[in-house]
């Protein structure tokens, strides 16, 4: 058996035609080159040697591609004509040794795959991605990248959609995986609306059927609707009956059919539904241009409040949910704050009725928090009409306050967050609010038992 010296030779003598060829050509020079293999030399003794780590590999590898990049930028500064592959191949090279050693090691795959991405090696991406989701089954972020590659790089929803699926089946209570796969659908319905107005399809003026099919959801698998490929690549013809026949194919995917069967399979299937389905509400708001994105909202909203009502999470999406899709400078501003300013006064009084005194300060605290962020939020907007702002900074400094009187030891962490978030604001020389001096810990104990002597009294 060869020993560990032996084997870094063979790898470091493999190497000199291509060092002897880069010398030639003048793209290093000798000292670089010496420099170059007494740097192999050390990594390579450092692998084949016992107790390497995936570190060493990736420090490796690092090393390699970023040499590599500077062999390509000198090549373009001479102008010498260099179709030389060695240096991704060796890299190659490294990081299939680095994988083959350390299956185990997340971090490597993910950089073996990056790689192969940047190169456009598309069969090696294949054979990766098959190996790690083999290997790596319960790790929710490389079924995503699976389904992006699918996406991106060949164009394959139905490819994208299975790799998500598959995923969901080992990690079915991963928010972030149901999070991404809605994502996926709504990125989707937004490169097929963009086609539909360029080939002038104008999907606003047709009458779409907001309402998904209802179906059972078997097993693992979220039965989805089928969609070939003439149903997406519409050649753009002027006959109307034309127009008309592939916005009926694509009604049910331009409506939000999909997301919404995505949102009551993670409803249903997922033990902590409340933080996901607020995940989701997040996720969906950031898509505020596509047509269906006003009603899938609604639906998000109205299932959480059917399994949640007075959740501090489930009350801010319901406050929040009119603002979508709306810029704070716009005239209809004010009406719509006037309505949500009226869903978080009832939100408010909600938290009132909470059995216990303890719940309700908490769940009190939690919803002037997330009242406080989108606020700021909305403050940040230049060109705000004086009595808007005025509105603002009177809401704003009224949920200060409430979230000082009920705030609990077990929200100091996040407490200090609110105080270092309005630190940057004043800083910037936003005036929005002079908040009171922040409470100690025995002074919202003090508050704490007034509150709760009071809810005491008022019960008897």
């Amino acid at each position: 058996m060869a020993g560990a010296s032996d084997k870094a030779r063979f790898y470091l003598e493999k190497s000199v035609p291509e060092l002897q060829d880069l010398l030639r050509k003048g793209i290093f020079t000798k000292n670089e080159i010496t420099s170059i293999t007494k740097k192999r030399s050390h990594f390579e003794h450092k692998l084949n040697a016992r107790g390497s780590t995936p570190t060493d590999y990736a420090r490796y590898a690092e090393y390699e591609m970023n040499l590599e990049n500077l062999r390509r930028k000198r090549v373009k500064r001479l102008g010498i004509k260099s179709a030389s592959h060695a240096g991704q191949r060796r890299v190659f090279f490294i990081l299939d040794r680095a994988t083959k050693k350390h299956r185990g090691d997340l971090g490597l795959w993910l950089q073996y795959l990056n790689f192969a991405r940047k190169q456009k090696a598309r069969k090696a991406v294949s054979q990766i991605l098959t190996t790690t989701l083999r290997l790596h089954p319960t790790h929710p972020e490389l079924w995503t990248h699976a389904a992006r590659c699918a996406l991106d790089e060949q164009g394959d929803i139905n490819e994208a959609r299975s790799y998500i699926q598959r995923g969901l089946r080992f990690c079915k209570h991963s928010e972030i995986l149901w999070s991404d796969y809605l994502k996926l659908e709504m990125s989707y319905i937004a490169k097929i609306d963009a086609r539909c107005r360029v080939l002038g399809l104008d999907t606003a003026n047709k009458q779409i059927d907001p309402s998904p099919d209802s179906g059972d959801f078997a097993g693992d698998i979220v039965p989805l609707p089928t969609f070939t490929t003439p149903d997406v690549n519409v050649q753009h013809q002027s006959d109307d009956d034309a127009d008309r026949t592939a916005l009926q194919r694509l009604s049910p995917l331009l409506s939000g059919a999909i997301p919404t069967a995505i949102f009551d399979a993670a409803f249903k299937q997922s033990s902590s539904s409340v933080p996901l389905g607020t995940g989701l509400f997040d996720a969906l708001a950031g898509f505020r241009h596509l047509p269906c994105t006003e009603h899938l909202l609604q639906h998000f909203v109205d299932a959480l409040m059917r399994a949640s009502p007075k959740d501090p999470r489930c009350l801010d999406c319901f406050i929040r949910q009119p603002f979508h899709g709306l810029h704070a400078a716009s005239p209809v501003f004010p009406k719509v704050l006037n309505n949500a300013l009226d869903r978080l006064n009832t939100a408010m009084q909600s938290t009132l009725q909470l059995e216990g005194s303890r719940e309700n300060l908490e769940s009190r605290a939690d919803l002037a928090l997330h009242t406080i962020e989108w606020l700021l939020g909305f403050l940040e907007v230049p060109g705000l009409d004086q009595d808007v702002l005025m509105i603002l900074n009177v809401t704003l400094k009224k949920s200060w306050i409430i979230y000082q009187e009920t705030l609990t030891p077990s929200g100091k962490k996040t407490h200090a967050k609110l105080s270092k978030v309005v630190q940057q604001l004043q800083a910037r020389g936003f005036e929005i609010l002079n908040p009171p001096e922040l409470a100690t810990e025995s002074e919202a104990a003090v508050e704490r038992n007034r509150i709760t002597d009071q809810d005491n009294s008022g019960s008897n």
